[in-house]
């Protein structure tokens, strides 16, 4: 029998029937638009914090998961096998280590670089990417011989990270399709590499000549054309998928366990600052804070594309900012927050609303479709105070501009004798340093390898005669420039156009399959 946690709502309706784990992660995207979260947050028993101490990173994914999943759905066996299959691709032992930065401040740093593609994302989309291969198996193994297989599109958005990570996460997946949207010379060289040279028949890139919102807002109508969606069978890859979040819990916990022993459990209050642009990151602290993991706070950081800290200190939640006229996003040195509205802060936004304003899971998911209506015709959300005030509670946050990007990149480097920065972390570590104090101990996430962020690295560590950017820049990445690349321009961030060519790359990679199936052994 599944707990309210192993079951599944919609945003922005919130009633019965709840969903299963699996038709959860395969549809990513509900109905009319809104995001899935569980029925219920489960809390720990009071001694975990004794009997989780020890575990590795793979033990813990294995309890966590294990509350948020059904034995019916996926067994022990099966669940254990995902998550070694999953985390075997890391280059480091501890998944994602925890490490000294400026102690003397209370500053560690949770590296989350150690995946494939060199980015946080990996942890998640390692994960993801054979869940979708597991639940695909399962179906079509009992079909009877010559009847339709089940088959999966996945269609995604990125910034940046999530697009190769997804790549690397689903290539050469049996009956499983990829198409990744990035905004045309509006991520790195190393990102867009690393996206394009991967030539396998089932992975497809689109640049599109628009920002990340035109990207991400394709996908959401994609989404919502029922005809379409039904044809193709779509997947969610971007963290409005629920697995992604779901992944991204273990390792507030296994941070937490190696602070502990780091400190010999005198660890102060414990506040975790986070790079934020579609608020999934940050996300994943929050249920693990509301699960019972002691987080004193979790702090925001974003870069000039600032509407989650307008939001923490006005109530608003608003497109441009107050006296502005312009409407867009900033390109900064930070582009995977290149990011206007951020698509996981709606959950965020169901729980306050659902705690302080609504009586029923129902009257929830009315609230917050009215929110996301308004914010769609309007460009802004006014919300009440009291949702305000109870997310502060929990939440602080900070802006960071590219030139205090680049300060703190420098003074890390100077401090602590060459480490280098990215400047997403680099983001993070600023706002965590303006809030270090006596008071509490600050983990601040790195989120990417500097490798991938040649001009902002270079900007700020240029002048150092210690510095090369060839030696931060791993062998593995610095291969890519030298592979073929495969990738389609999209002329305009247009729905229809991408629709069109959508068709046009399953038609030519399903015969590639057949073309396949039929060459002499």
């Amino acid at each position: 029998m599944s707990n309210l946690s192993q079951k599944y709502l919609s945003t922005r309706s919130s009633g019965k029937p709840y969903l299963s784990f699996e038709a959860t992660v395969l549809r990513g995207l509900a109905p009319g638009g809104g995001l899935f979260i569980p029925a219920g947050i489960p809390k720990l028993p009071s001694d975990f914090l004794e009997k989780w101490k020890n575990l590795s990173f793979e033990e813990l994914a294995f309890e966590i998961f294990s509350l948020y999943i059904s034995r019916e759905e996926i067994s022990e066996l099966e669940l254990k096998e995902l998550i070694s299959k999953s985390y075997s691709t890391f280059r480091s032992q501890d998944v994602t280590p925890l490490q000294d930065l400026l102690v003397e401040r209370g500053l560690y740093l949770l590296e989350l670089f150690h995946g494939p593609t060199y980015a946080f994302k990996d942890v998640a989309l390692q994960f993801v990417g054979n869940l979708f291969e597991f639940f695909l198996k399962r179906q079509n193994a009992v079909k009877a011989e010559g009847e339709k297989r089940e088959r999966l599109t996945v269609v995604g958005a990125t910034s940046g990270d999530t697009g190769s990570a997804a790549i690397y996460g689903l290539r050469n997946k049996q009956d499983i399709s990829i198409f990744i949207l990035h905004p045309y010379g509006k991520v790195s060289p190393i990102q867009e590499l690393q996206m394009t040279t991967v030539t396998d028949d089932n992975v497809h890139n689109f640049a599109v000549k628009g920002d990340f919102d035109d990207c991400q807002d394709i996908v959401k109508t994609l989404f919502d054309d029922v005809e379409f969606n039904s044809k193709y069978h779509l997947g969610a890859v971007n963290s409005i998928n629920w697995a992604r979040i779901l992944a991204q819990i273990t390792y507030y916990f296994y941070s937490y366990f190696r602070l502990q022993e780091k400190t010999s459990g005198l660890a102060k209050p414990i506040r975790y600052v986070v790079p934020t642009g579609n608020f999934g990151d940050i996300l994943a602290g929050f249920y693990a804070k509301r699960m019972g993991l002691p987080i004193d706070k979790l702090i925001v950081a974003t870069n000039e594309n600032d509407i989650l800290d307008r939001f923490w200190k006005s109530g608003v939640y608003e497109k441009k900012a107050p006296g502005s006229d312009v409407v867009g996003v900033k390109e900064t040195l930070s582009p995977a927050m290149d990011i206007l509205i951020s698509s996981n802060f709606e959950r965020l936004l169901w729980y306050l609303a659902r705690e302080q304003l609504a009586t029923t899971n129902e009257e929830a998911g009315e609230i917050l479709m009215k929110w996301m209506i308004d914010l769609k015709t309007t460009g802004r959300v006014v919300v009440p105070q009291a949702v305000v005030e109870a997310g502060r509670k929990e939440f602080g946050s900070e802006s960071v501009s590219d030139e205090q990007t680049v300060e703190t990149i420098k003074d890390i480097y100077v401090k602590t004798k060459g480490y280098v920065l990215d400047p997403h972390t680099s983001v993070g570590v600023t706002a965590s340093l303006r809030h270090a104090d006596s008071r509490a101990t600050y983990v601040s996430l790195s989120t990417a390898h500097p490798a991938k962020f040649a001009d902002a690295v270079d900007k700020a560590l240029k002048s150092f005669e210690t510095y090369s950017f060839d030696n931060v820049l791993p062998d593995a990445l610095k291969v890519l420039s030298t592979l073929p690349k495969k990738v389609t321009v999209i002329e305009q961030a247009d729905k229809e156009l991408v629709k069109k060519h959508i068709e046009e790359e399953i038609k030519a990679e399903r015969s590639s399959q057949l073309d396949g199936l039929s060459d002499p052994v």
